[in-house]
C-alpha cells in the first residue's frame, strides 16, 4: 500500500521551505537608506504639520455607510458568475436572481428610510 502522508508532507515541507525563504530573501534584498534623516519617521499628511493626536472618535455614520457599501459591493461581485452563466441557468435561476435583488432592494429602501446614508 502506497504511504499517503509522503506527499503531504513533502507539500508542507515545500510550503514551509517557500515561505521562509521569501520572507529570508527580502531581508536579504531589502533596500536600505545609507543616512538615517530625521523626517523619515515624520507623519506626511499632504503637506499639512500634523495636529493633536491621531486618536479621535469617528461618527458611527462613517461606519454604517462603509458596510453599506461593502455589502452592496459583495452583492454585485455575486452577479457577475451569474450573468456569465444565465443562459445554461434557465428561469429557476432568473426567478432567484429576482428574489435575490428584491432582498438587496428592500435593505436598501430600510437603510434609506431609517437616515442612514444621509450625510449632515
Amino acid at each position: 500500500m502506497v504511504d499517503v502522508w509522503a506527499p503531504a508532507l513533502v507539500f508542507m515541507a515545500l510550503s514551509l521551505a517557500m515561505g521562509v525563504g521569501m520572507v529570508v530573501g527580502a531581508r536579504i534584498l531589502a533596500v536600505r537608506s545609507k543616512v538615517d534623516l530625521p523626517t523619515r519617521t515624520v507623519t506626511y499628511e499632504s503637506g499639512e504639520v500634523a495636529r493633536g493626536s491621531a486618536w479621535i472618535r469617528f461618527h458611527p455614520r462613517y461606519y454604517v455607510v462603509a458596510l453599506v457599501f461593502v455589502l452592496f459591493d459583495v452583492e454585485a461581485v455575486f452577479l457577475l458568475p451569474w450573468t456569465l452563466n444565465v443562459r445554461g441557468l434557465g428561469w429557476f435561476a432568473i426567478a432567484e436572481m429576482v428574489v435575490f435583488l428584491g432582498i438587496l432592494l428592500l435593505g436598501w429602501v430600510y437603510a434609506l428610510r431609517k437616515g442612514a446614508l444621509t450625510w449632515q
